[in-house]
């Protein structure tokens, strides 16, 4: 009987530059993910850094122009090749499309974003710039499951970081991604462990 663990396949779904991508790519080889692979990174946008990145990893990338497809349409095309990647978790990066509730069920619970805001505050984009013109003292970083809706599903992992009163949308966001990086590794490990449970609304993660 085979006593090695079966690596887990994880899909990437990307609009631009890939940072975190590069981020959980760099946590899988470094062992911090343990036992998973990035199967296939798919772009809905010609020219993304991050497909090029991946690319030079030799990870298999897609790029499917979303330009002009009801949003149905395009997300079948999409889990398709998921699927047929044996894509068993997908991870948003940067990926600047609202799933439908099609993509949303062919995966359920197995969708994760990172969203840099604390949510439920300042969902949808430019959030650090909406926190500093509201006044927020902290803002910082959120994974989620996804839904169907705008950075709205369960919370897995937050991570706060405080607001300077000389910050700048860009030194804010520079801090926050910091953050993004450690707590999307380390959302990731916990999905893929089963480490945690759902109470409604609440993700209660097993230590």
């Amino acid at each position: 009987m085979n006593s090695m663990k079966t690596t887990r396949q994880i899909g990437i779904l990307l609009s631009g530059r890939g940072s975190n991508f590069e981020a959980l790519a760099d946590s899988i080889d470094a062992g911090r993910i343990p036992n998973a692979r990035i199967a296939l990174v798919i772009s809905n946008r010609e020219g993304a850094p991050g497909v090029e990145k991946a690319q030079k990893r030799g990870i298999p990338t897609k790029v499917m122009p979303s330009k002009g497809l009801e949003r149905e349409a395009f997300d079948r095309q999409v889990a398709a090749a998921l699927h047929d990647a044996h894509v068993e978790l997908v991870c948003l990066a940067g990926y600047m499309r609202l799933l439908s509730p099609f993509f949303v069920s062919s995966f359920p619970g197995r969708i994760l974003n990172i969203h840099p805001s604390l949510l439920p505050s300042f969902p949808g984009l430019e959030a650090q710039h909406q926190a500093l013109t509201y006044g927020a003292k902290f803002s910082g970083c959120t994974v989620h499951f996804v839904d169907e809706n705008l950075d709205a599903g369960p919370i897995i992992l937050q991570s706060c970081v405080p607001i300077r009163d000389d910050d700048t949308a860009e030194s804010l966001s520079h801090r926050i991604l910091e953050e993004e990086h450690r707590i999307y590794t380390e959302a990731v490990c916990i999905v893929l462990e089963g480490r945690y449970r759902t109470e409604g609304r609440r993700v209660l993660i097993n230590k």
